[in-house]
């Protein structure tokens, strides 16, 4: 619990409750307002509330992550697997894109369309060419 008093946590917490207050503030404004006849302001006297919901969501939600990280810091390793086993794979957070190389595939079917060969052409030229514009197209 001690992550939850730093600095840059009082800030988030001072903030969460500053806006809370005043969202629920304008609200009850709103509906002071929508009470002497402004049809408008019960919209807004929804809408403020919700506002001050979703603070408090996303402040609850940064609170369990920062806990379970601290969980996660400070749990013991795992016993050593025995000497036959098999080891098991470290899945990666964050994972890398898979790069594919481009192969062009043959025309099937034998139909020689002059549009479609060019259009063709032109896409293989796109392609050769990543930083031009479609413009800069010789042909």
């Amino acid at each position: 619990m001690r992550r939850l008093w730093t600095p840059a946590w009082i800030a988030r917490h001072v903030a969460m409750v500053v806006l809370v207050v005043g969202f629920l503030g304008l609200g009850w404004w709103q509906v002071t307002r929508a009470a002497g006849g402004n049809t408008l302001s019960f919209g807004y006297a929804i809408e403020w509330p919700v506002f001050a919901a979703f603070v408090v969501f996303v402040w609850w939600r940064e609170l369990r992550h920062t806990v379970r990280a601290a969980r996660e810091e400070g749990a013991t390793p795992a016993p050593p697997a025995a000497a036959d086993a098999e080891p098991a794979a470290a899945t990666p957070a964050v994972r890398r894109p898979v790069r594919v190389s481009r192969v062009p595939v043959a025309p099937t079917g034998g139909a020689d369309d002059g549009e479609l060969a060019a259009y063709n052409r032109y896409l293989a030229w796109l392609n050769a060419n990543p930083g031009a514009r479609p413009g800069d197209y010789p042909g």
